[in-house]
């Protein structure tokens, strides 16, 4: 078989296995934690936030342990890049998004702080072992500032709190633990896809890690927000990809660097890093500037997918 096609069925398959054993991992984390006796709200918050990026972090884990570092961090870049112009930007398109104002208040301004922190960890190009750990350090403030949030507010959930999955415990362990492998299988195979891609187009592994497989790995934030719009939730569109982009700032991005510290491509802070930060101090402007409430509208929705086909064609001409 041609290696080009053979690359290729190994995103896709990757792709596909790694949304559904995601689907599969988070249930199972959900339902274990709900027998643990742990409260749904905290579920919500822990368990169910960190393993929806559980396929960026695992991808961006199996490519850093093999040496792949740029795909491994264009993959938490790209995916932040592309959960607002894409993700936000299309489901804009469909209806209108409230944006609650706690999330303006609290979510948001944290997601501007974290990235300005996140810049300042790759500020001179070189992803370390301290660095890595401050970001991952960043997580665990994170969870602990959403709990306390949202015991101070119940009023204003910051989750959209569903009915768990009723499990047995062994139903639970089982879909824990196979979802797990099976994440590890299909991130293994969508890495040697993507470096497979790479090698045989002669782009660089950055810029496969900012598309290919960032857009891949955001593929379930999409389909929840788009899902959500259809039924009606448009007001869980806007949190799912702040909080999203916060775990791929702390948990994703902090990979490589506690894997394989190193230096890292000087493009990551000449162009990307400051598109992603752009992006999202335009969101923040357009959800905390004037009169509050505020919502997207399908002006918005244009204007944000315009900007991502903006960098996404100068990713190109740069490749060519």
């Amino acid at each position: 078989m041609n290696p080009a096609i053979l690359a290729i069925i190994a995103i896709i398959i990757g792709f596909i296995l790694l949304t559904l054993s995601a689907d599969r991992f988070v249930g199972g984390a959900a339902a274990t934690a709900k027998n643990w006796g742990i409260s749904p709200m905290l579920i919500g918050l822990t368990v169910v936030s960190i393993g929806t990026s559980a396929p960026e972090i695992l991808v961006s884990l199996m490519a850093a342990q093999q040496g792949l570092v740029d795909i491994a961090v264009g993959n938490a870049i790209g995916s932040n890049i592309a959960n607002i112009g894409l993700v936000l930007g299309l489901t804009a398109l469909i209806a209108p998004l409230p944006v609650k104002t706690a999330l303006a208040r609290r979510e948001i301004p944290w997601l501007v702080f974290v990235t300005l922190i996140a810049g300042a960890c790759l500020w001179n190009s070189y992803l370390g072992l301290l660095e890595s750990l401050v970001l991952l350090s960043g997580l665990f403030v994170t969870l602990y500032l959403m709990v306390y949030w949202q015991k101070s507010h119940p009023e204003e959930p910051l989750v959209e709190t569903e009915e768990l999955e009723e499990m047995p415990k062994g139903r639970a362990y089982l879909e824990l633990i196979g979802g797990l492998v099976m994440l590890l299988i299909s991130a293994q195979i969508l890495v040697w896809g993507a470096k497979e891609i790479a090698t045989i187009l002669g782009i660089s592994e950055l810029v496969i890690g900012l598309t290919i497989v960032a857009i891949g790995t955001s593929l379930p934030e999409l389909a929840a927000s788009v899902a959500s719009a259809i039924r009606g939730h448009h007001d869980i569109a806007i949190g799912n990809v702040v909080g999203s982009n916060i775990f791929n700032l702390l948990a994703v991005l902090s990979m490589p660097g506690i894997v394989r510290p190193g230096a890292l491509n000087p493009s990551v802070m000449d162009r990307d890093y400051p598109v992603m930060l752009a992006f999202t101090l335009v969101l923040a402007a357009l959800a905390m500037i004037g009169k509050q409430p505020k919502t997207l509208g399908r002006f918005t929705g244009v204007a944000l997918i315009t900007g991502y086909l903006a960098y996404a064609i100068w990713l190109y001409l740069q490749t060519n």
